[in-house]
């Protein structure tokens, strides 16, 4: 009986839910929070910046495919690398808290570009607080859908993630048909360097993390063997398509000025001016739909990795705790207030490139850590290469565009990862304490 109850639950997401649960966490901060300081930045160039994003993004992810099918676990990122490495408490702790306040960084992103479309409807929308109280109150929502119901929580993800693809297709073909080739380019302008399209598109990673919620259902999943690796390079693939012709009809119809003026909302705003009001309802919802979709699906897998690292000591224990066999509803909930303090101590650059630079190292841990674990998962050599030096070298370019443009942003971002290694190590050490006991 039991063994018929086990199974049954496993089968609650099969491929189009995992599918779903993917995109929904890529497209959402992807081209709405992104496209403003894309264009700002490389100007035509931005559909480039967000095809060699979705490159890096499926080198990384061949790497995280290859640990899930080899260690079988939930706890993804954490796990794979607390496996590949079982003799190095305070890493694991690290990795723990990178992208557990990674994911939590997302969800910031996602909300943040949920009130900032909404509010540019509302009389209210120059209001700070107002803003700030639209993006807690629909993680709210959110948290409370997955402390519900995971079935419930994928049949909503279901049809807010294949809408949104649908609407934002339709709103690509809107612009496309107001559109002129000449407002496209030069593709390359004359002060668009190289060096500036690898730093945008090495920011547009974050775009694209959304992948990776897909192994934290693992135990929830129909056949994960083989629906883990459709899922990931699937949604990929699809998020990949979405943001270059996205990008490519913003740019052939709204004027850049316009784009990076109201560049937190400018899809919305650009549309306004083509396409009337019906065009920018028409954007706005789909704004709304693509970050709802990803603020469900960041808060679905991240609780998941946050209760597995907590069961193990490298978080405060409370957070292990599942109602109903599975539901992690303490992690739901400290999920939800920690991306809310977030949301209102930055912006959203700043929330932005702390997610690509966290997004990018904890990618290129996963992918030294397949890598070392080449023999067992079977690994081809040039993938795996291709992505430690990518991810390595996106890193780098992030810091370096942070350090010259905006070093008191840097400072910020730098402290945050000083708290987050301080938590590391103080609950590696209590966890070296009490290691002992339970072997």
């Amino acid at each position: 009986m039991l063994k018929k109850l086990t199974r049954k639950r496993k089968k609650e997401l099969q491929l189009l839910e995992l599918i779903a649960i993917a995109l929904g966490g890529m497209v959402g901060g992807g081209i709405f929070a992104i496209l403003g300081v894309s264009v700002e930045n490389i100007g035509n160039a931005t559909p480039i910046a967000f095809l060699i994003g979705g490159i890096l993004a499926f080198f990384a992810a061949y790497s995280y495919v290859k640990l899930a099918l080899y260690y079988k676990d939930e706890g993804a990122t954490y796990s794979f690398f607390k496996k590949t490495f079982p003799n190095s408490p305070f890493s694991s702790s690290a990795i723990g808290w990178l992208v557990a306040f990674g994911y939590i960084s997302t969800l910031a992103l996602y909300a943040f570009t949920f009130s900032t479309y909404l509010g540019s409807i509302l009389p209210f929308n120059d209001s700070y607080w107002s803003n700030k109280l639209i993006a807690g109150g629909i993680i709210l929502l959110f948290a409370v859908i997955n402390i519900v119901s995971v079935k419930g929580m994928g049949k909503i993800e279901d049809w807010m993630v294949y809408t949104k693809l649908i609407l934002l297709l339709f709103i690509s073909g809107l612009l496309a048909g107001k559109g002129h080739i000449e407002n496209f380019t030069p593709i390359i302008e004359s002060d668009t360097s190289l060096l500036s399209i690898l730093i945008i598109a090495s920011i547009t990673f974050v775009a694209f993390e959304g992948f990776q919620l897909v192994i934290h259902a693992y135990d929830e999943m129909n056949e994960p063997q083989k629906n883990i690796p459709r899922a990931i390079y699937s949604s990929i693939g699809i998020a990949t398509f979405l943001y270059v012709i996205l990008a490519i009809g913003a740019l052939a119809t709204i004027p850049k000025e316009m784009i990076i003026q109201d560049k937190e909302y400018a899809l919305a705003a650009g549309a306004q001016e083509i396409l009337g009001d019906l065009g920018m309802f028409i954007v706005i919802f789909g704004a709304l739909l693509a970050t709802s979709s990803a603020i469900s699906g960041t808060l679905f897998g991240a609780s998941r990795l946050i209760a597995v690292i907590s069961k193990d000591g490298y978080l405060p224990s409370k957070l292990s705790n599942r109602i109903n066999g599975h539901i992690p509803n303490y992690a739901i909930i400290t999920m939800s207030i920690f991306s809310f303090a977030l949301i209102l101590s930055g912006g959203l650059q700043i929330i932005l490139e702390f997610g690509s630079i966290t997004f990018i190292i904890v990618s290129f841990l996963m992918a030294y850590a397949n890598y070392k674990k080449r023999a067992e998962t079977k690994t081809h050599i040039f993938p795996a290469i291709m992505a430690m030096i990518g991810l390595l070298f996106g890193g780098i370019l992030i810091f370096y565009f942070e350090f010259k443009e905006n070093p008191q942003q840097l400072i910020y971002i730098l402290l945050m990862y000083l708290l987050l290694i301080f938590g590391a190590y103080v609950f590696a050490k209590k966890n070296k304490k009490r290691l002992p006991n339970t072997m």
